[in-house]
């Protein structure tokens, strides 16, 4: 198990990772979008169980800094770096499109839950990656999730810690 804990800055925010040998990772970055964005990649990776995606990386032991070295050199798909990625990233790659699109969800007027899957299988297409199963009751599982987190973490105070459990 892996415990992740948000905290709520005025200007950045945190994130402390506890895995079950005590060992911890500590993230700071500032502000970006409504809610945080690794909490949706929570809710995105164990509703969908992305076991390894980032935070399965992360409870595995590695860092942050790491994941993203390991996408960029297992083939990390973008507009000027296209190649077939490396099975080894392929769930960091699809949780990174899923987010993505549920945080534009989120920030504008949501699609209807066929119209979110289409868009969604566009995106994984697009990283090279196949689109994990996923149907419109799963779709509007994981935004449930996401606008509860929102709503508390929106009129939260600075200082404020949100803690979520990641199992496999």
């Amino acid at each position: 198990m892996l415990k992740i804990e948000f905290t709520k800055g005025s200007d950045r925010d945190w994130i402390v990772a506890t895995r079950d040998d005590g060992s911890v990772e500590k993230l700071s970055f500032p502000k970006k979008g409504l809610t945080v964005h690794d909490a949706v990649h929570f809710f995105v990776e164990r509703d969908l169980s992305l076991h390894d995606a980032f935070w399965g990386k992360v409870e595995k032991g590695s860092n942050p800094e790491e994941i993203q070295v390991l996408a960029k050199a297992g083939g990390h798909a973008s507009a000027t770096r296209a190649e077939q990625p490396d099975d080894s990233i392929i769930e960091l790659l699809q949780a990174e499109r899923l987010v993505e699109c549920f945080e534009a969800d989120a920030w504008g007027q949501p699609a209807d839950a066929e119209s979110f899957l289409e868009i969604a299988k566009a995106a994984c297409e697009s990283a090279l990656v196949p689109m994990p199963e996923m149907d419109a009751a799963k779709v509007e599982q994981i935004r449930e999730n996401i606008a509860a987190f929102h709503a508390d973490w929106i009129k939260a105070p600075a200082g404020y810690t949100s803690c979520l459990h990641w199992r496999r």
